[in-house]
């Protein structure tokens, strides 16, 4: 009964939303003698802040049109690879008229990005796409909004999720011969149990798997959103945010968690932070400062779009990571497509490298959680498994902004060169391109990377900081890289 609550409510304000934003540029314009008046620039900002918080928000695109690749435009065209019920394989297919790019192009390697799926869509990842172009062939999982996935499709259950993962891998692995995948947030669970599943089966995994501030062991270092799932039951949950889609939306009579109740727990998390934001938004628009404006409502543009969440998915999910912790207690069964139940075991794994990233300050994914992974996947080597911490990095700052950018993309690229250039001299022999980015270039190894992690690491921050040396970023950054512990 919420859900239609809220779209009658929604419904209702839409066309005052609507009629803001007219009576905001009418009295903006500089063609109406009303807009010559002293009040006049408050009150058109009064009415703009009024349209962006009645305002509805929709999934937004990527709008990748181009990247730079050592200096050189390439053209970025966006297209679906594998389309599943609940889930977009999509694709950033890079093109260029130059020889020598193209030919770089070509042997650069295949990453397939893990989005998450809990409240917000894919293209919050859009940095972290864009910035991977320059060096790889990008992939991501693009998910569909619960609601508009009709009840005839069926259900969706966290093993799907891992299915489905396990198939968008073997798919870059047959055009390509391997792959490298990274996951950001909740995905790295899934992830992990997906190429655990795949290695006790004896199939090829992928060359290398980065997990970027993920709850493999929520235990360690509980944040609000922890706390949360182990405060409430399991019944709880299901009681108090499933709803079922209203009849106006294609998934009508689906069981979701309803995205305005995801945003507005996002919202109760701050609400200070986001009450001072929409001030200091009118206060720009009075005063005329168009760059902060922009950059508010490119950012609420992207929190405020969420999408609804199969309620099994949702709930096996919070069962599984966050109340009974069946990853690292080694007791998570998993039904593949062909019925069969299959125990995850990370042990299993032996031939993927693995990356973990964790951010200091990081609120939702507390310190150590994404370590953890470290230690379960103890049949990797261990100078193949390696952990980097962020200093002064919340959780959108290791795979979003100046952080991202400057300390962990140029590890991470790296990471991915190092093991792609491992299997070219062990498979047939091709030769390293002599093109590559200009990131890249700096930051290729040829030794076993544990033992040269730190000594890459001030070189690298050291190049990828030059640009950034005239205007230097408030408060220093520095990265910290941390062996795995040792079993007895």
């Amino acid at each position: 009964m919420l859900y239609q609550i809220f779209e009658t409510q929604r419904s209702i304000m839409e066309p005052f939303a609507d009629l803001a934003q007219a009576a905001a540029k009418l009295y903006s314009n500089p063609l109406n003698p009303m807009a010559q008046t002293p009040l006049a620039q408050r009150v058109s900002a009064g009415y703009a802040l009024m349209h962006r918080l009645g305002k509805d928000y929709e999934k937004p695109e990527f709008g990748i049109r181009t990247v730079k690749v050592n200096k050189t435009d390439v053209a970025i065209h966006e297209r679906v690879e594998i389309d599943k019920p609940f889930c977009e394989l999509r694709r950033f297919k890079r093109f260029s008229d130059d020889p020598a790019t193209l030919t770089m192009l070509k042997a650069q390697p295949a990453v397939l990005i893990v989005a998450p799926l809990s409240g917000h869509y894919a293209t919050l990842l859009r940095d972290t796409v864009k910035t991977m172009l320059q060096d790889h062939k990008v992939y991501i999982t693009d998910w569909k909004n619960a609601r508009l996935v009709p009840l005839s499709d069926g259900e969706f259950h966290l093993d799907d999720y891992i299915n489905y993962v396990q198939e968008f891998i073997r798919h870059l692995q047959a055009i390509y011969g391997h792959c490298h995948v990274v996951s950001v947030c909740q995905p790295t669970v899934p992830v992990l149990a997906a190429v655990s599943l795949m290695a006790s089966r004896g199939e090829k995994t992928p060359l290398t798997m980065t997990m970027m501030g993920g709850p493999i062991d929520a235990r360690k270092s509980p944040t609000s959103v922890n706390n949360l799932a182990t405060n409430k039951s399991f019944e709880w949950f299901e009681n108090n945010v499933i709803y079922r889609v209203p009849p106006s939306f294609p998934g009508a009579g689906r069981r979701v968690y309803p995205g305005f109740l995801q945003y507005t727990g996002f919202v109760a998390m701050n609400p200070d932070r986001h009450a001072t934001s929409h001030y200091d938004y009118f206060k720009d628009l009075i005063k005329g400062d168009d760059a902060s404006a922009e950059a508010h409502r490119k950012f609420y543009d992207e929190y405020n779009a969420v999408l609804d969440m199969d309620a099994d998915y949702y709930l096996e999910t919070i069962q599984t990571v966050f109340q009974e912790f069946k990853l690292v207690n080694g007791t998570w069964d998993v039904k593949g497509v062909d019925g069969k139940i299959e125990r995850v075991r990370p042990q299993d794994i032996k031939t993927t490298a693995l990356l973990t990233v964790e951010g200091e300050l990081d609120d939702i994914s507390g310190s150590g959680q994404t370590r953890a992974a470290q230690d379960l996947c103890s049949g990797v080597p261990a100078n193949e498994r390696l952990h980097l911490e962020v200093p002064g990095a919340g959780h959108y700052g290791i795979f979003s902004g100046r952080r991202w950018r400057d300390i962990v993309y140029p590890q991470l690229v790296k990471f991915i060169l190092n093991h792609s250039t491992k299997t070219a001299a062990k498979g047939s022999g091709t030769a390293q391109p002599k093109a590559v980015s200009a990131v890249a270039k700096k930051t290729v190894q040829t030794k076993p990377v544990q033992t040269v992690a730190k000594t890459a690491l001030k070189s690298v921050v050291k190049a990828t900081s030059k640009a950034a040396a005239a205007t230097p970023p408030r408060g220093s950054i520095q990265t910290t890289w941390v062996q795995p512990k040792k079993k007895a």
